[in-house]
Parts: structure tokens; sequence; C-alpha cells
């Protein structure tokens, strides 16, 4: 049986759950925006405080891997991989999408597709599109959302669009199988049936070399009053 300390920090949730053989034993978290740095690693300690835990009982760290923000999943992926180097243990990575795809799909009773979104920025949003078992149908992209998105798989699907992305979509997504709700957010306590089976199948990044997955380069923007 693992115990796995899942992180995630891709969007404007900074979020820790520790997890033994799939079940929940133990969750965290904030949504006051990407100061991911302040509450991480108190979060971390609190955790183990809080049920008489102690970081070497770990046998793997789980990290949300992107797409999402670019500095919260710099803090996430940095903070996973320090843990994992010193104290000598696997680390796991997984698709922010894909958490939420398959948490979603594991949680609902009807028989439909499963399209989580994280908020990009205007009407681009971080997607892809899961069916009823999890499995992949569409790959993760970065898609500007117009009235015709998904009409294909709409024409004979129903097709659960959630994440902090999807209400902006709402105007624009009107087909009659178009449904919103579900998880709204993304959070670490998704994750552990996903990082339990990546650890039960020893899929492991390597520390020194892992990278969060971006999707896209990091744009650095200058504020308008800014004098060159």
């Amino acid at each position: 049986m693992a115990t796995i300390l899942n992180i995630e920090t891709s969007t404007e949730v900074c979020s820790i759950a520790i997890s033994k053989n799939g079940k929940l034993l133990f969750m965290k978290e904030t949504q006051e925006g990407l100061n991911h740095s302040e509450f991480l690693t108190v979060f971390i300690e609190e955790a183990c405080s809080e049920n008489n835990f102690e970081l070497n009982q770990l046998d793997a760290v789980a990290v949300s891997k992107g797409p999402g923000s670019y500095t919260g999943l710099r803090i996430g992926v940095s903070v996973a991989k320090g843990l994992c180097y010193g104290l000598e243990i696997p680390l796991v990575a997984a698709n922010s999408l894909e958490i939420m795809g398959i948490y979603a799909a594991l949680n609902s009773e009807d028989n439909m597709f499963f399209s989580p979104m994280i908020d990009a920025r205007r009407m681009e949003v971080y997607t892809a599109l899961y069916d009823q078992n999890g499995k992949e149908i569409i790959p993760v992209s970065a898609e500007i959302i117009e009235e015709n998105f998904l009409s294909d798989y709409l024409s004979g699907n129903k097709i659960l669009f959630f994440g902090n992305g999807a209400e902006k979509c709402r105007s624009k997504i009107t087909h009659t199988n178009a449904l919103f709700g579900g998880p709204d957010k993304t959070s670490a306590q998704f994750m552990q049936r996903l990082t339990e089976k990546k650890y039960n199948d020893k899929q492991f990044e390597d520390v020194a070399y892992f990278e969060p997955f971006y999707l896209k380069d990091f744009v650095a923007t200058i504020p308008k009053n800014k004098i060159l």
C-alpha cells in the first residue's frame, strides 16, 4: 500500500492531499490566488503535525504537472522534486486535465463525455475530452472557444464542461447536449486514483530532469505605465 503526497498548484488553487492505497487521508487547500509559495510548504507541515505523520513515511510524491499557471506549476514541481530528492522516493506526475477528467468520469452515473477546462486568458482555455472510463478522446490543447467547439461530438453525445474555465464558455457552447457543472476547480483531492495507479505501474519521473507541462511558452508582460 503506497502512501503518497499529492500536490496541485496548476491554477489559483494551492492544494495538498495525502492518500494511502488510493484513499484520501488528509487534504488542505486555499483559493487565495497565486500565492502558492506562501502556503504549500506550510500545508505540508500542517498535514504532518495534525496527523502525527512523518515525511519519511511517504512512498512517493505526486504533482499535477500542467497545463496551467506557469508560476503555480513551477512552485509545485520544485517542492515535489525537492522532497523526492531529499527523501529518496519516486516522483509521480499527472496531467492536470486528466486528473479532473478521470475524477469527473468516476463520479458520474450518466453516460457522457467530459471536457475539463482550465482558464487561460480571454476566451482561451486548456482543455481535452475524456469518455466515461476516463480514456482520452481528444488530447490536451489550448483552444479559443467558438460556437462550433466540439460540435461533431455534441451532435451525438452529452458533454459535461467543467473547471475554472468552463463558465466563461457557456455563452459560446449552446448545444442542447452541452452541460455545465461538476468540479469547478482543480484540487489535490482528485488525484489519488490516478497517482496510485501510476505508482503501482512504476510510471516515475526523472527527478533531476523533470519539468512542468506548460503547453504554451511563458510570456512576460510589461505594465502599461512602465518606462523603457
